[in-house]
């Protein structure tokens, strides 16, 4: 009797080699690190009021990251069976990758605080998608995986519009005396609730532009989500009883 493997049906899809796992396993757990590393790193700094452009140390660690994220998307590449499928899906993430503060600091261009301050934040942007594909691959199904990776990228937004909020109107916008009012500012707004807080700065007002949308996009997704939990768990329970019916 003839047997069918992968190599001989051309339908059946080619098996990830254990090289493979090892390298992309490996490869998203460095950027997980870095990008911890990176928040970690953007939250001291915003808290103890540094100028990060001055700080040779940080800018030399952004550096570094994003070469290793850029090295992510090729060894990815490298790997991907289709691999132009891979590109186009994969080209925000190329995109995030480039280094834009030390491009900026190189040539000497001239941006305003407000912009330099939102280009902090977009090696991170990168490693936030990435920790949400992670994530979502421990999922059971399509609908829970969309579920988890729009939450995790609601809560990144939610802490990045956060520090952005607090950093710039601190000091300027006099309700703003705390980090805590600033979440608390973030959380109202991304909830579409809005909030008596009034931005007084341009980043302040960009960011209370953002939140609502990103919570109009991202808060019907939990209606999917029971939608679907709810009709999986119904026929589950229809299964059982049926299959329990001794008639």
């Amino acid at each position: 009797m003839a047997t069918t493997n992968a190599s001989t049906n051309p339908s059946t899809p080619p098996q990830e080699s254990k090289a493979e796992r090892v390298v992309t396993t490996f490869m998203n757990i460095v950027v997980l690190i870095l990008s911890a590393a990176l928040i970690s790193w953007i939250s001291y700094d915003t808290f103890k009021r540094i100028n990060f452009l001055e700080n040779h140390s940080y800018m030399t660690f952004q550096f570094w990251v994003c070469m290793v994220f850029i090295l992510d998307f090729f060894v990815g590449l490298y790997y991907a069976q289709g691999k132009w499928s891979y590109f186009k899906r994969r080209l925000l993430f190329l995109i995030l990758s480039i280094p834009v503060l030390n491009i900026v600091n190189m040539l000497n261009i001239t941006l305003s605080p407000d912009m330099l301050y939102f280009a902090r934040f977009i090696p991170l942007a990168r490693g936030a998608l990435a920790l949400a594909i992670v994530v979502s691959y421990v999922s059971s199904n399509a609908v829970t995986s969309l579920f988890v990776s729009y939450i995790t990228i609601m809560l990144f937004i939610a802490y990045f519009c956060s520090l952005i909020f607090f950093q710039r109107e601190a000091g300027v916008n006099p309700e703003v005396n705390t980090y805590w009012t600033a979440l608390w500012w973030t959380m109202m707004n991304l909830s579409t609730v809005g909030c008596s807080i009034s931005p007084v700065t341009v980043a302040g007002k960009i960011v209370a532009v953002i939140l609502p949308i990103s919570g109009m996009i991202i808060f019907p997704l939990f209606t999917v989500y029971l939608t679907d939990y709810v009709t999986r768990t119904f026929k589950k329970n229809a299964a059982g009883t049926t299959s329990s019916d001794p008639s």
